[in-house]
């Protein structure tokens, strides 16, 4: 689910201003005091140099686009070399900028150049020392880490070598707990050799947010949301308070479905969960374990999947029905070019990066996904949330480059999600998948489903920011990565390890977006922003009905108000952008709570019956 970001640069800017005065007559205008003087000199220059960053890096930013996703797509010696070398040029000129911005606090601007200016400064991700030489260190780690992981695979005794999406695939069908723990071990077993390169990078990463005057690469990740850092840590805790009750009364109810199926040794019934048996590698959504789990008055009397497969939905149509979709709301169709230069299918001839993304090549139009479809439930929804990347890059590109994003970034990743919340049985039948809309008496169960994959998913797409900042800051120390990567999936998630870990093993490289250095916590805001919008959405729409089988798809009505918000791109402070779908300014956990509202009611009736020790 990553997109590639711009990232700001800087180029040494020397500007040379004369002032003439005019003194023909009495009339003559009066120079203004030097302090004014001065502060015209400082903003005429700081607005050049914008100007100036801001045409350099779109250019260089079409650039490196190119260089990624020839490297993603064909990982090789000679491509690694090239991404690696662009990367430098990347992140060294992103760094000059970011170092002539921060020259230019202080000087008073108008609104549209000071958020620039702010952008160009705060919006590094991995920024490097002003050295060349630990520039290109870092670089080339950053390559070298990116190309473990999308080479990874996993040999089992009987010859089957698996990549990572094979091994998910794996874990979401097999019930075996040997072979989940095999596989859950075996994919962990690429990440041992990063440990070493991802501590040097941490550093070297450490030493470049300094150069920018932050204490560390945490404040730098956390000054980028229109708030101070300590205070987006506060808002976080806030959002998380909110869920929390559900999410408890959620882990309670699966560990106990849990035990009935695999037994005390297995699946204890108290304490956390161990995390093999939970239908995904990285234990982040349970919705692959719906069978397990599900009560039997609560089937739908459907499978996505299934679906999917007796109507003859292949890799491409399962992207054209998601295109669909936006289309219905107003939007116009995808280019040519996306379906001639876009992945679909994992290649049998070469390795390529398998996670799936979305791209703006040229900062207009050239927008593609690279995503190894599985013809699935989960891949269906996927597509949607890609294109939902897609859709917001093209709606925003007559922003100025620096604005061409997301009002911050859990806003991108919450535009597809928000879609997917109204692929409802209702919308499945008018796209011509289901026969008949199950009654009211299946919500419980079509809820279910929805809260393993959203609900189980909030508190690990909060925890591994939060444990990256604490090594970025030194609360975490390199001899304490997976001890402490355990206590945090202890304390927030309640699932544990199902072997003994140790330091020798570097588990938070297994999973993509560590080596990869995407920042997390845009996931968990997604996942509290979507259920914001979906209920505003279908307000506008005029759904009356419970918010749970709201399906906005066909509404032009939404559709206008999305693209509004879509088109401000990064050019206004995220509350602003907000207040124009929810016409709110601050995000609300409210409306997740809403949606699950009947789930709750009864989660907690069954948790009760059933006599069970919540909590871990």
């Amino acid at each position: 689910m990553k997109l590639p970001l711009k990232q700001p640069s800087q180029i040494a800017l020397f500007v040379s201003l004369a002032l003439g005065l005019s003194a023909c007559n009495d009339t003559a205008q009066v120079p203004p005091p030097a302090a004014e003087q001065a502060q015209q000199i400082d903003s005429a220059a700081a607005i050049e140099f914008i100007n100036k960053a801001e045409a350099d890096l779109a250019s260089l930013n079409v650039e490196a686009n190119r260089a990624e996703w020839i490297y993603s797509n064909f990982i090789t010696d000679d491509t690694a070399a090239l991404s690696a070398a662009m990367g430098e040029k990347v992140t060294s000129t992103s760094v000059r900028y970011a170092t002539e911005a921060a020259k230019y606090a202080h000087v008073e601007l108008d609104a549209v150049n000071a958020r620039k200016l702010n952008s160009l400064r705060s919006s590094l991700v991995l920024p490097a020392p002003l050295d060349p030489a630990k520039n290109a260190e870092l670089a080339s780690i950053a390559s070298e880490l990116n190309g473990m992981y999308g080479k990874g695979k996993y040999c089992f005794a009987d010859g089957r070598c698996l990549t990572q999406p094979e091994l998910s695939n794996l874990m979401a069908e097999s019930k075996d707990p040997a072979v989940l723990l095999e596989a859950w071990q075996g994919w962990r077993e690429i990440a041992k050799p990063m440990r070493p390169l991802f501590e040097r990078e941490v550093e070297l990463a450490n030493e470049g947010a300094k150069d920018l005057g932050y204490a560390d690469l945490s404040e730098l990740w956390r000054s980028q949301y229109d708030m101070k850092p300590d205070e987006f840590s506060a808002e976080l805790d806030r959002l998380w308070t909110q869920i929390k009750p559900l999410y408890d009364a959620l882990h309670c109810y699966v560990r106990g479905e849990l035990n009935e199926q695999y037994g005390d040794e297995v699946a204890p019934n108290t304490g956390p969960i161990p995390a093999h048996l939970l239908g995904n590698m990285w234990a982040q959504q349970w919705g692959t374990i719906y069978n397990t789990v599900a009560p039997e008055d609560a089937d739908p009397g459907y499978n996505v999947t299934e679906l999917l497969a007796k109507n003859g939905y292949d890799e491409i149509k399962m992207v054209k029905q998601a295109e669909g979709f936006f289309t219905s709301l107003g939007f116009d169709a995808l280019p040519d070019t996306f379906w001639s230069r876009s992945l679909f299918v994992q290649p049998q001839d070469r390795d390529v990066v398998c996670h799936a993304s979305a791209w703006d090549l040229d900062n207009l139009d050239d927008i593609r996904i690279k995503m190894c479809i599985q013809k699935n439930a989960e891949d269906f929804t996927v597509i949607h949330h890609e294109l939902g990347h897609n859709f917001y890059q093209r709606a925003y590109k007559n922003q100025p480059f620096i604005f061409k994003n997301s009002a911050n970034d859990g806003f991108h990743e919450a535009i597809g999600d928000t879609i997917a919340l109204s692929i409802t049985p209702k919308y499945l039948q008018q796209i011509g998948l289901l026969d008949t809309v199950p009654d009211a008496s299946k919500d419980i169960g079509l809820l279910l489903k929805q809260a393993l994959d959203k609900i189980a998913f909030m508190p690990f797409g909060l925890m591994i920011d939060q444990w990256r900042w604490q090594v970025f800051n030194g609360t975490i120390k390199p001899d304490q990565y997976n001890q402490a990567w355990w206590d945090l999936r202890e304390k927030y998630q309640g699932v544990k390890a199902p072997i003994a870990r140790s330091e020798a093993d570097f588990d938070p490289g297994a999973k993509y977006h560590v080596p990869g250095n995407v920042p997390y916590t845009r996931y968990f805001l997604a996942h509290v922003l979507q259920f914001q919008f979906h209920k505003a959405l279908c307000d506008i729409a005029g759904d009356t009905g419970p918010v749970h089988r709201c399906s906005i798809y066909g509404n032009k009505a939404a559709g206008a108000k999305l693209n509004e918000m879509l088109e401000m791109g990064a050019s206004q402070p995220w509350p602003e952008a907000l207040n124009v779908v929810t016409g709110t300014k601050q995000m609300d956990a409210k409306a997740v709570l809403d949606y699950f509202a009947p789930l709750k009611v009864w989660l907690d009736e069954k948790n009760t019956e059933a006599n069970r020790q919540c909590g871990w």
